[in-house]
């Protein structure tokens, strides 16, 4: 059965959940007080780089199932489910969740409800934010028939489509018959990939998502803190992670050492559950260390630049390839490229860089770099090329080619993309993450 949804929202999560529900065969509007935006994606302009979405976005528009308008009223009074999927950015000032926009998408929604709703939160809250909109839309319109439900979203950027056609598991954070009927007919096409639904109560879907954001941020952070440890003892940090990936209680992913994490969900969700637990006096000791540590990491990062550099960088051109949080996206939220480039101007050093998506947004953030149009002219001259976001043409990249562009072979490998025998074969000086010297020739051979 086609259901009418409406997306409150059409950012990362809103675009992609709205656009995937389309494709499902649902009725979509997604809804965005930007009108430049709506206009935008009316005419196919899409915001974000998502691989796949602009073709979906096309065909599902075409196909009449999608559309995009400012008018949320008359949108939402048409509508058997509303997701709101607003930003919960950071709060300036205490680190959390800002709520603001959900509160007011939630006041909006109440005021055009006509007939049994499901109002679903997509955004990432708080535990407990899901009460506060039922009281809100109550308050707003007693008359209201509603029910309140959280569906955390868990996309990866730059895998986004494939997440949503083939999660691990859909949470669903309601305890009513009328929501429940609701939420299965939303995702009954997944029901033909034995998609989990899993049903539990609003405030534990809530937390699941913020403990799994967290959990994964420490494992991070835990095989970043190893691979300096491997670097003083001799080790291979990649050995290490493949040793105790293969536990099943472990797991593979996750594992890879590198600058720390950003983006737009690991630092805000962790910040915000460190909040949540002080707010109740339940501290959460390991999440708060594992926010200090990738802090202090990024920040550590330009250091280690300078360090591969003999120590000083002033006056010298450092290339950097990458600026995106990770491949396959524009995002450079919290990105570790900010801390390095901040790092390394402060050190005196000169800034060209090449990210194959990133670049116009990346030029909102710095002041006083240069850009380039691909890798090979971002290392003309220069005296250091680092590699820090890990995109595919990179690992593809003509090593003796960029060797002989460079004023000095030099190379700071912060993904641990390449090898170490074929760095030294190409004739650079070469510095890679977690790789002691013993490392190295197990890195070699395993290779």
């Amino acid at each position: 059965m086609s259901l009418k949804i409406v997306m409150i929202g059409s950012g990362y999560v809103g675009l992609v959940s709205g656009t995937c529900f389309a494709d499902f065969g649902h009725s979509v509007t997604c809804v965005d007080i930007d009108a430049e935006k709506i206009e935008r994606l009316k005419q196919g302009e899409i915001p974000i780089f998502e691989p796949g979405l602009d073709i979906l976005v096309q065909s599902n528009t075409e196909a009449g199932r999608l559309s995009f308008t400012t008018d949320l009223a008359t949108a939402v009074s048409e509508a058997d489910v509303v997701f709101i999927a607003v930003g919960t950015p950071s709060r300036r000032g205490d680190g959390h969740a800002d709520l603001r926009y959900v509160y007011d998408a939630a006041r909006s929604v109440a005021m055009s409800l006509k007939g049994f709703t499901v109002i679903v939160t997509k955004s990432t809250v708080p535990v407990g934010t899901g009460d506060e909109v039922d009281r809100l839309v109550r308050e707003t319109n007693p008359e209201a028939d509603f029910s309140v439900v959280s569906n955390p979203e868990f996309l990866r950027e730059g895998a986004a489509i494939d997440d949503f056609r083939r999660p691990d598991r859909v949470v669903v954070g309601t305890t009513e018959e009328r929501a429940i009927q609701v939420i299965q007919e939303v995702y009954r096409p997944l029901s033909l990939n034995e998609a989990p639904l899993m049903f539990t109560d609003r405030r534990t879907a809530e937390l699941i998502k913020y403990a799994g954001n967290a959990f994964l941020a420490m494992k991070i952070t835990f095989i970043n803190e190893v691979a300096d440890l491997c670097e003083k003892v001799g080790a291979d940090v990649q050995a290490v992670a493949r040793g105790i990936g293969h536990d099943n209680r472990i797991g593979k992913k996750f594992l890879h050492a590198g600058p720390g994490y950003g983006g737009s969900c690991f630092p805000k969700d962790t910040l915000a559950l460190v909040k949540t637990g002080q707010d109740n006096e339940s501290p959460l000791r390991l999440v708060e260390t594992t926010v200090a540590v990738n802090d202090q990491r990024k920040r550590a990062m330009a250091r280690r630049v300078v360090a591969a550099c003999g120590g000083e960088v002033r006056g010298l051109t450092i290339s950097l390839l990458g600026l995106t949080f990770k491949p396959n996206t524009d995002d450079m939220r919290d990105a570790p490229s900010i801390s390095i480039v901040q790092g390394l101007l402060d050190a005196g050093a000169r800034i060209r860089a090449y990210d194959p998506e990133g670049t116009s947004q990346a030029k909102k953030i710095f002041d006083g770099i240069e850009y380039a149009d691909d890798a090979y002219s971002a290392a003309s001259n220069a005296d250091c090329v680092v590699l820090i976001t890990e995109w595919n043409e990179f690992r593809s990249i003509d090593l003796h080619r960029l060797g002989k562009l460079m004023a000095t072979p030099r190379l700071v490998d912060l993904r641990n993309v390449y090898l170490p025998a074929e760095m030294k074969a190409a004739g650079f000086q070469y510095t890679s993450i977690g790789r002691g010297s013993s490392g190295a020739a197990v890195a070699d051979k395993a290779s």
